[in-house]
């Protein structure tokens, strides 16, 4: 519950995302019992967290934010997030929702982002996944590469809602490698 309180904070309260709440929480239509959720705390204080899914997800019409972005089904993430077919693979699931808390002072971030990276790498791997495909901040690589991670970009930079992001694809195996797997081209 701590875990969704302070993503309202994050999404609702700091970004002004228009996005489903109730009773001081945020979520949507992905928070399925589908989903894992990676929170990095301290003494019970959220510092940090998102969520994984499965790009094999369905519940009702829906499956996952980007594959379903690229169906249309989302008004403010454009069709053409993607530069391929939104991957369908027990393998490949995608993160969303990653934050840093409000509250982590600025000489923590880059540790507690490091920290959330490599457990959602442990977490996907866990699952069975490869790779973890999701929306980043544009500056995606020089901010991997400065945890020492690295992912390769999958779709172009866009504005949504107000941030610079990018979709991408990161190796969970070997995650301090360039090695990616293999995605179809859309035609």
């Amino acid at each position: 519950m701590n875990y969704l309180k302070v993503r309202r904070e994050v999404f609702i309260d700091m970004k002004g995302w228009e996005l489903p709440q109730s009773e001081g929480m945020e979520f949507d239509q992905y928070d399925t019992p589908l989903s894992r959720w990676v929170v990095i705390h301290e003494y019970g204080r959220i510092l940090a967290g998102m969520r994984l899914t499965p790009t094999t997800a369905q519940c009702g019409q829906y499956t996952y934010m980007l594959r379903d972005a690229q169906r249309g089904l989302l008004e403010n993430i454009p069709e053409d997030v993607l530069f391929v077919e939104a991957p369908c693979r027990d393998d490949i699931w995608e993160a969303t929702r990653l934050f840093v808390a409000p509250s982590v002072d600025g000489k923590r971030r880059l540790l507690v982002q490091k920290i959330l990276l490599e457990y959602m790498a442990a977490s996907a791997r866990a699952l069975g996944a490869q790779a973890v495909i999701g929306i980043v901040p544009a500056v995606f690589s020089r901010w991997m590469k400065r945890i020492g991670m690295s992912a390769t970009p999958l779709g172009p930079e866009m504005n949504i809602a107000g941030d610079r992001t990018q979709a991408a694809l990161m190796n969970v195996v070997q995650p301090y490698k360039d090695q990616q797997p293999a995605l179809r081209r859309s035609a």
